[in-house]
């Protein structure tokens, strides 16, 4: 009973599809005042997430990462909510095609073209270099 007690709702959700609805024990993600740790009963928050990786910790023990291009996150005491353009689990990201996207972005960063929206590069930089985070995270390397 007590374990029932320290346990919440959870409940990943993408505009493809629901990566995952069920019950977990902690969280980590991160928002844009810097990185959260949820746990069962934590303040009520309406919040922006940044890209980057979102990991928790299932009732049996396991734990699941995903990327996130950022979204929204929602936390009341029993239930959080993550709403996200675009999700991915972490086995499922492409190592080679998110290093193509850091190179094209610098390159346009880089470039003297005065046609460049380099702040849709940045974001674009932003985004491909936290697919890899998560991809040299969940396969034992850190940066």
């Amino acid at each position: 009973m007590a374990e029932e007690l320290m346990q919440f709702k959870l409940d990943i959700v993408s505009a493809e599809k629901k990566l995952f609805s069920g019950d977990v024990r902690t969280m980590q993600i991160t928002g844009v005042e810097g990185q959260l740790g949820i746990r069962h009963g934590h303040t009520p928050l309406l919040t922006m997430i940044k890209p980057g990786r979102i990991s928790f910790t299932t009732i049996d023990g396991k734990e699941e990462v995903l990327y996130l291009s950022g979204g929204i996150l929602e936390v009341q005491p029993t239930r959080v909510t993550v709403l996200s353009d675009t999700a991915i689990r972490a086995d499922e990201i492409d190592a080679a095609k998110a290093e193509a996207a850091v190179k094209a972005a610098r390159e346009k960063i880089e470039s003297k073209s005065d046609d460049v929206d380099y702040a849709s590069a940045i974001i674009e930089l932003s985004k491909a270099m936290a697919q890899l985070r998560v991809v040299e995270i969940t396969r034992g390397g850190r940066r």
